[in-house]
């Protein structure tokens, strides 16, 4: 579990660090959007091509990202398998009461895949170069018009960074507890499937405990320095919008023009 890499920062300095956050925001939902259009191999191939690029741009170890997406693995078969198995079709490969399989079957479940990969490798490549602090400024600035309407822009931002700062925390203090147990004698590893069910139950409480103490702690420690809401606060980290930001944004609406084009061959 804490090879999980989603939600983490990775200290660094190259071109995908230094980024405006709000553009790095932005593109990363825009990205996840212009996937969806992929609709044959080129497409996804160049999509591909486009995240590993991005990859390298960010100088962090591919395989960094690949370990990290192990504990995606069992949701990423399930859905492949689903629409492997039951996908129709006309001419099927094999067939097996309501099993299916065919070759509709097998290019959808990959594209899929690919799905998955290009969106879960955008994501974490935009928390392991942008710091929490950085995410919570974005997004409060995207949403700054939305204040007209008295909507509580700071403390949705306030509470989206802090949700996301939340995922490496909890599943830190899972991997200490699991930890303490097995060295209790526990092992989750044996049993059938209500053994294993119930052997993760010692862990709930301690983790819920965890949970409402690190809580606890964030909310003194901002009583502590005085925080009302963001309201009149300055901001120590100005965000500034730079030449190289509007390239990006000017690099993802020509990828979006040839994502076009390669979808309708």
């Amino acid at each position: 579990m804490n090879k999980l890499i989603l939600g983490r920062y990775l200290p660094g300095d190259s071109l995908i660090y230094r980024l405006d956050p709000r553009g790095k925001f932005l593109i990363t939902f825009y990205f996840i959007g212009i996937v969806f259009l992929a609709n044959n191999v080129v497409s996804y191939g160049f999509l591909l091509l486009f995240v590993l690029f991005a990859v390298y741009l960010s100088k962090i170890n591919l395989g960094f990202f690949l370990r990290g997406l192990r504990p995606m693995f069992w949701l990423i078969l399930f859905t492949v398998v689903l629409q492997m198995f039951f996908t129709p079709s006309k001419d099927p490969l094999w067939s097996f009461g309501i099993l299916t399989l065919s070759k509709e079957g097998l290019v959808i479940s990959a594209y899929i895949f690919i799905r998955f990969v290009l969106i879960i490798f955008i994501s974490t490549l935009l928390t392991l170069t942008t710091t929490p602090i950085e995410i919570s400024d974005s997004i409060e600035s995207i949403l700054k018009p939305l204040k007209a309407i008295k909507f509580p822009v700071t403390q949705v931002a306030l509470m989206l960074s802090i949700a996301l700062r939340f995922v490496p925390l909890l599943i830190d203090e899972t991997t200490k507890i699991m930890d303490a147990q097995r060295a209790r004698g526990v092992d989750f590893g044996e049993g059938g499937l209500i053994k294993h069910i119930k052997s993760f139950v010692p862990i709930l409480i301690p983790l819920f405990v965890s949970s409402f103490s690190i809580a606890y702690d964030l909310a003194i420690a901002m009583e502590s320095r005085g925080y009302k809401d963001g309201e009149g606060r300055s901001k120590y980290r100005v965000l500034s919008w730079s030449m190289r930001d509007t390239v990006t944004a000017i690099v993802m609406l020509l990828i979006t023009v040839i994502l076009l084009f390669i979808r309708s061959y």
